[in-house]
């Protein structure tokens, strides 16, 4: 049940999370994949008070450079939707690349199946393309700034791991892909992140995952956790944290997985408005109790 105008929990106590993660594209991002001043102060504030913002992402790690900056973000990154966690270093915390074999057989069946579809893999910090002259390629690199290598992408796949197939499509065709993809490979996670992009990564990878692994690299529980999603591929990690909130621009499948819906899209700063909510009656218990 979807509660608009009841007020949260966050609304009646000064309660301080001890780490916030949150979702990039369509979340923390409006849609020009940009991060507004705004969102920026905001991020800033929760820096100033030594609560990690946590980027949690279906993006590879070099994607998020520039975002993380722009957010104060200096702790662990998580990748590919949970499938690769790093430290603010980049050291690897956690890594569940697809079985070869498993991502040897998508791909033949994927190509086979769906010619109109275009494929990209992402294993660890690379990105490979078969065509990098491909519109739906440069519109991607466009919008996540960095390059991709065109290579024979069965080579690669042989040779260097897997974490994440995207599928880029019109929006039946990748409806199509998700349900035909999950029926013929169960051990694979299958997922439309949006309506023309479907992921594809190993079967025990979620948000919830990579989470989970960067509460224990903090030493804090998820219960202390305050989580911001927009898409379906967020719905798992909404739904494993208390203090979870979607998007005002989300789908009615994910505003209904959270505890809680901002007031405004990420066109309006839906995230900063509920971080700067949270951290003045934070501020305003701490100046009662003085």
């Amino acid at each position: 049940m979807i509660e608009m105008d009841t007020p949260s929990s966050l609304a009646t106590k000064a309660w301080t999370p001890s780490v916030v993660f949150s979702d990039v594209d369509g979340t923390i991002l409006n849609t020009n994949h940009c991060v507004t001043k705004t969102t920026s102060a905001a991020a800033f504030e929760l820096h100033k008070r030594y609560i990690p913002l946590v980027l949690v992402s279906a993006r590879m790690p070099e994607a998020l450079d520039v975002i993380r900056q722009e957010l104060y973000c200096t702790g662990p990154t998580i990748c590919y939707s949970g499938a690769y966690v790093i430290d603010g270093g980049g050291t690897e915390l956690l890594s569940c690349p697809i079985d070869t074999s498993q991502a040897n057989e998508a791909y033949a069946f994927i190509t086979r199946t769906y010619p109109e579809l275009t494929v990209m893999a992402y294993g660890f910090h690379n990105w490979f393309v078969a065509d990098r002259t491909d519109a739906r390629v440069k519109r991607e690199e466009t919008v996540v700034g960095v390059q991709a290598h065109e290579v024979n992408l069965q080579d690669v796949i042989a040779s260097q791991g897997i974490h994440k197939y995207l599928l880029v499509g019109e929006p039946d065709a990748i409806e199509r892909a998700e349900a035909e993809l999950s029926a013929a490979f169960p051990h694979l996670k299958v997922v439309r992140s949006s309506p023309i992009l479907c992921e594809i990564m190993d079967g025990h990878v979620s948000k919830t995952v990579g989470i989970t692994c960067v509460c224990k690299h903090l030493n804090v529980e998820l219960i202390q956790a305050m989580v911001f999603g927009d898409g379906r591929n967020d719905i798992d990690m909404l739904q494993a944290v208390p203090e979870s909130w979607a998007m005002a621009n989300a789908p009615l499948e994910v505003r209904e997985a959270a505890a809680h819906i901002t007031r405004l899209d990420n066109n309006h700063d839906g995230f900063a408005n509920e971080i700067l909510t949270m951290l003045k009656r934070v501020q305003k218990s701490e100046s009662t109790e003085k």
